[in-house]
């Protein structure tokens, strides 16, 4: 237990949090100059120390320290996680039988000791789950991804003043608006077709040696940038419908154009991953509304920038679920 806390401001020179939607833990990294007379260290900060980070007065960040450094001019860098970061520190082998996913989290926590504030009911029942040595992230995720397919209600899990959260994704009530002229610095925008498969084909061999063949193909898409396959071979028994449904799957996920939006602006608190934006930018067209998908804050020199990754779909990561696996 810390019996005592130091104010660190004036010494640090640069402060960097991130986020990205598919991290269980957001990220501190600080530096700072450790040092008054160039010849001792002024405050020993030490691994597992618990760093705090505020801007303004308001709380954006409670971790830990898990890696630091230090030269002999007494520059010093922290690498700090919030406490999420113990759900991928641990895994386990578990079996859960008609529990709900925000069950799963509740016991999870209790038998790791990771604090928890608000969990909500995610209300459906899962009839049963088997883990063989799963992080605790991958079972909190293949749980919310199962109550998703079943009722379409979205979950995350997120950390607050150090208690972990977890909480139902809902319609966001402020909209931020980030535009030329107004907040925006630079803005780029990429397109890709490298990834994209036009055309799939899946193919089941029978025992006897009988091989089905479903496929499944976007014309439109083929005749603008030529033909693309993707093979999957299926050893599962299925029928040919379920094959032909397979198929129409894959297209669905493979048969589209990566976009890949970035922005610079200055610096709002509330903006990280997850949350809605919407931006105006009329060179590269940015336009409309976007979801942060990674986010980078930085704070130095007493201002405040950001740089986003954007996405026109609200992507929380997903686990699919395979029994024992």
């Amino acid at each position: 237990t810390q019996t005592h806390e130091t104010d660190i401001t004036e010494m640090v020179e640069s402060v960097t949090w991130t986020g990205d939607i598919t991290q269980a833990y957001r990220k501190l990294d600080v530096s700072l100059v450790n040092t008054q007379d160039g010849r001792r260290i002024r405050h020993k900060i030490e691994l597992g120390d618990e760093i705090r980070f505020f801007n303004y007065g308001k709380e954006l960040f409670r971790g830990v320290v898990f890696s630091l450094d230090i030269g002999i001019n007494g520059k010093q860098s922290l690498t700090c996680y919030d406490y999420n970061v113990y759900l991928v520190k641990n895994e386990d082998t578990r079996k859960f039988s008609k529990v709900t996913a925000s069950q799963i989290v509740r016991r999870l926590c209790r038998d790791f000791d990771i604090p928890t504030g608000t969990i909500e009911d995610t209300g459906y029942v899962i009839p049963r789950m088997i883990f063989e040595k799963k992080t605790l992230f991958e079972m909190m995720l293949m749980a919310l991804t199962e109550t998703e397919k079943q009722t379409g209600r979205r979950f995350f899990i997120t950390n607050r003043q150090g208690r972990l959260e977890l909480l139902e994704r809902r319609k966001q009530v402020r909209q931020w608006v980030i535009e030329n002229g107004v907040n925006l610095i630079d803005a780029g925008y990429s397109l890709s077709i490298e990834d994209m498969r036009n055309q799939i084909k899946v193919i089941y061999r029978g025992e006897d040696a009988q091989t089905i063949t479903e496929i499944a193909r976007n014309n439109r898409l083929i005749e603008r940038y030529g033909r693309m396959q993707h093979v999957e071979e299926v050893n599962e028994e299925k029928t040919r419908s379920q094959l032909r449904q397979l198929a129409r799957q894959l297209l669905n996920d493979l048969a589209t154009i990566d976009d890949e939006a970035r922005i610079t602006a200055l610096g709002i608190d509330e903006v990280t991953a997850g949350t809605a934006i919407y931006v105006k930018e009329s060179m590269t067209g940015i336009i409309g509304g976007f979801y942060v998908s990674d986010d980078q804050h930085n704070f130095a020199n007493g201002a405040h920038g950001m740089s986003l990754t954007l996405s026109a779909t609200d992507d929380l990561p997903r686990l699919e679920y395979e029994e024992g696996r």
